[in-house]
């Protein structure tokens, strides 16, 4: 399995998922922040997945040009982005709109006017 990142199970914990993981959990953040859209996370996490390739290189003479490293590298920073960027975005949802949405579980939101009418028994 470390052939197909380049590298060793500590420098992968320590750059992939310490310092990139927390660089990609803050761009997520950040764009759910600035109310940006989704696809915005996803350019950002393949530039994060460049720069984490980088890191992995320098800083622990991994390889650089692994297209595997980068591609496994890329996809488990977009998910921690991705989550990131859901969880702040339900989060600010509810607190921008507290008269309209409640919060329905760590990722989403759902609209309080429906469940109120839903549980007088009247059409949403």
């Amino acid at each position: 399995m470390m052939e197909l990142v380049g590298t060793d199970w500590v420098t992968f914990v320590a750059v992939t998922l310490v310092l990139s993981g927390g660089a990609a959990y803050m761009t997520g953040m950040a764009m759910a922040n600035r109310w940006r859209p989704t696809w915005i996370v996803v350019g950002y996490s393949l530039l994060l997945g460049c720069a984490d390739r980088f890191a992995v290189y320098a800083l622990a003479d991994g390889k650089l040009f692994l297209i595997t490293g980068y591609l496994i590298d890329t996809a488990i920073l977009m998910v921690i982005a991705l989550l990131s960027y859901r969880m702040t975005k339900a989060r600010n949802m509810v607190d921008q709109y507290p008269w309209i949405y409640e919060r329905s579980g760590l990722f989403g939101w759902r609209n309080a006017r429906e469940i109120e009418a839903s549980d007088r028994g009247l059409p949403g």
